[in-house]
């Protein structure tokens, strides 16, 4: 019986050694000149792509060297150095000279291209994040995800959602040291008495981390990827998530500086939405932003101050609320409030009297469609006034299909006086296009008011509006500070399409 288990067995990893691979994307990146492959393939038998990382300009051979000058390097460095380096200290650039001279004796014939290389490789595997750092840098990732040592790394890519990746670490202590060094980068830590942080990488990338036993299964770190090239509105048309004619209202009401409450589930790109809408914002106004941990990318030529919260240090000390923010850059001489997300009472209130107070703000905020978002605000634990609702002017709910991965625009909806949301346009799933169900009233009213124009003259400018959007798409305009540039001449009155 043994036997028979043991030639089943060696049958079913044959099958597996033959299933047939899909090739569903594959491109390369390059870090600090290591040529990284990035294969995403998918498999008969398996239910999810599979991210595969390759070096392709190291050999086998070099790399069984390299891991001898690493296990090398590791033996001379004195741990208790390493713990009192000062925080202000590259660790990388300390050791470097070191790691080059093991290089050089173990490399003696490489040139100076070559030796960088192989300089930068072992300091990514020891003072670095390893084989986490190649993904880092790829563009196409948004989320990186250790669950424990015993699976492998998980990502989540722009194009195919969800992948499991071909690099793991090898313990338990190897992804706790990763979040320490991490945590010390920033003056944050993690301990058994402290087992969850929020930190973030100097490159701008979110992450949290948690340990065992709080995370059953082992230690975990997430790492939302900071956006270096930011969503912008012609990406958001050219990928669907919004309609052109829905962008141009959009932009009218922006214009005249009306308030707008983006929503929306975790991860469907609210806060991608709101740096969206700031593509619209005229330079000569003074912005100020409030996050929990810088995401947003505005254009070089506005006027703007980006400002972060900070969580209270070990002693309990030195904490800065999103609410000290909000509350301080009301004394900014501010135009327009940019906030990352509503989670209070107080907070709304300061947000809703800064409208009533001709602030023009944008936010984010939790709920699922517009009538969720009315319901959240009047009731605990925000428990806002409904009447005091109807100075917010626009509600947009963003979506993300977690079948497809699709992101989309679900919602835009206009507050009534009596502080109610009426659906202006809405996602038709069946169709993937965003339609318009209602004409708008009150937000027209809103425009006619401010604007002194009559109905008509408000549909010519949409027109306009809709011509020059369509007219950046022709021209691939998508990067942020180019469509910051194409905005500065049109309200100055100096945009020539060509």
């Amino acid at each position: 019986m043994p036997d028979y288990y043991q030639n089943q067995q060696i049958v079913n990893q044959q099958k597996k050694s033959v299933t047939p691979e899909i090739s569903l994307d594959r491109y390369k990146i390059k870090i600090n000149d290591i040529v990284v492959d990035i294969n995403i393939v998918m498999r008969e038998d398996e239910a999810t792509p599979k991210y595969i990382v390759s070096l392709t300009n190291i050999s086998d051979t070099t790399k069984i060297i390299l891991e001898k000058i690493r296990q090398e390097f590791i033996s001379r460095i004195d741990i208790k150095e390493l713990e009192n380096i000062d925080e202000s200290v590259d660790i990388r650039d300390k050791f470097q000279a070191e790691i080059r001279s093991l290089i050089t004796r173990y490399f003696p014939s490489a040139n100076e291209q070559t030796t960088n290389m192989l300089v930068n490789y072992i300091i990514q595997e020891n003072l670095g994040l390893g084989k986490i750092e190649i993904l880092l840098k790829d563009v196409f990732l948004e989320e990186i995800v250790i669950n424990n040592h015993n699976e492998p790394v998980w990502v989540y890519h722009k194009k195919h959602g969800w992948l499991i990746t071909n690099i793991k670490l090898v313990t338990e202590s190897k992804i706790r040291h990763y979040a320490t060094m991490i945590g010390r980068d920033v003056g944050k830590e993690i301990t058994t008495l402290n087992p969850l942080m929020d930190a973030h990488l100097k490159t701008g990338d979110r992450v949290n981390a948690t340990l065992y036993p709080i995370s059953s299964k082992g230690n975990t770190i997430t790492i939302r990827k900071f956006s270096t090239d930011p969503w912008t509105i012609t990406k958001f048309i050219r990928d669907k998530t919004i309609s052109v004619e829905a962008a141009a209202f959009i932009w009218f009401a922006v214009q005249n500086e009306l308030s707008i409450l983006v929503a929306g589930g975790t991860g469907s790109g609210k806060t991608s939405m709101l740096n969206v809408l700031s593509n619209f914002f005229p330079p000569n106004q003074r912005i100020i932003s409030i996050e929990d941990t810088r995401e947003l990318v505005l254009p070089m030529n506005l006027h703007w101050v980006p400002m972060e919260t900070r969580l209270p240090n070990p002693e309990g000390k030195g904490e800065i609320t999103m609410l000290d923010l909000l509350v301080n850059s009301l004394r900014m001489r501010p135009d327009r409030i940019l906030v990352g997300e509503i989670r209070r009472q107080r907070e709304a209130q300061v947000l809703l009297e800064a409208m009533h107070t001709g602030h023009s703000v944008y936010a984010t905020i939790h709920a699922n469609n517009a009538e969720e978002v009315v319901v959240r605000l009047t009731n605990p634990p925000i428990d806002i006034p409904k009447p005091m609702i109807s100075s917010l002017s626009l509600i947009l709910v963003q979506s993300r299909n977690r079948r497809t991965g699709k992101r989309r625009t679900l919602q835009l909806a206009e507050v009534t006086p009596t502080g109610d949301a009426k659906v202006i346009y809405q996602l038709n799933v069946a169709k993937d296009s965003l339609e318009k169900v209602s004409n708008s009233e009150y937000v027209l009213e809103k425009l006619k008011l401010y604007t002194g124009w009559n109905e008509a003259e408000i549909n010519n400018d949409l027109q306009q509006k809709i011509k020059i959007l369509n007219w950046m798409l022709a021209n691939n305009i998508e990067d942020v500070n180019q469509i910051g540039l194409i905005m500065a001449k049109y309200y100055i009155g100096k945009l020539v399409l060509y």
